[in-house]
């Protein structure tokens, strides 16, 4: 086994780093951890927002570790990390559209209660000097959040993985396993449906 100093590992490539962590060198992984953990974390939050985002960004670095082996490629780590955090999204996504249907019936059970008590609320508002806006006290970052979860998964993605982590339009092709001109077409829809919401909000891109 190769061992390198954690001085140099810190600026060791991620292809030595992949090949290292091949090898069984878990500092190495370590390491890989180090750089991606933060952009991984933050793909997941903006596609999946914040429940349960310690356990996602587990699940997608325990795939990490037992894919490396397989990984021919290790110039190829930078894209295929990302995949993997899409996959996890998307699992996640398809689970809460199940867990979704069955709470349907449920929430159509108490809309009666908790309409009472929104009636209740807007009639004491109204006896009342009214204060600004909730909306108005929001971060800048939390509208942006709120116009992410009106888009789709596959829509938020492109836009998520270009504006705000940088990733290239040919890489994020790769990763969706998407068209180039996909990955143009969601970006311009996303965008403006972003603008528009925000616009709407009383803000603006």
């Amino acid at each position: 086994m190769i061992k390198v100093l954690k001085d140099d590992r810190a600026e060791t490539p991620d292809t030595q780093l992949v090949l290292l962590t091949q090898q069984g060198d878990r500092s190495s992984f370590g390491e890989l951890y180090r750089r991606y953990h933060k952009r991984v974390r933050s793909t997941l939050y903006q596609l999946c927002g914040e429940y349960l985002l310690d356990d996602l960004e587990q699940e997608v670095f325990l795939r990490v570790w037992k894919g490396l082996p397989k990984l021919r490629e290790a110039s190829y780590f930078a894209t295929w990390i990302y995949r993997i955090t899409w996959n996890v999204a998307s699992d996640r996504r398809r689970h809460l559209a199940k867990s979704r249907r069955w709470r349907q019936k449920q929430e159509a059970e108490i809309f009666s209660v908790e309409l009472a008590r929104e009636e209740h609320f807007a009639s004491d508002c109204a006896s009342r000097p009214q204060d600004s806006p909730d909306l108005m006290q929001l971060h800048y970052q939390d509208l942006v959040q709120r116009g992410l979860q009106n888009l789709s998964l596959e829509h938020r993605a492109v836009l998520v993985l270009h504006d705000l982590e940088d990733v290239a339009q040919k890489e994020i092709a790769e990763i969706l396993n998407i068209p180039l001109g996909t990955v143009k077409s969601r970006l311009f829809h996303a965008r403006k449906a972003i603008r528009k919401f925000l616009q709407e909000q009383g803000a603006s891109l």
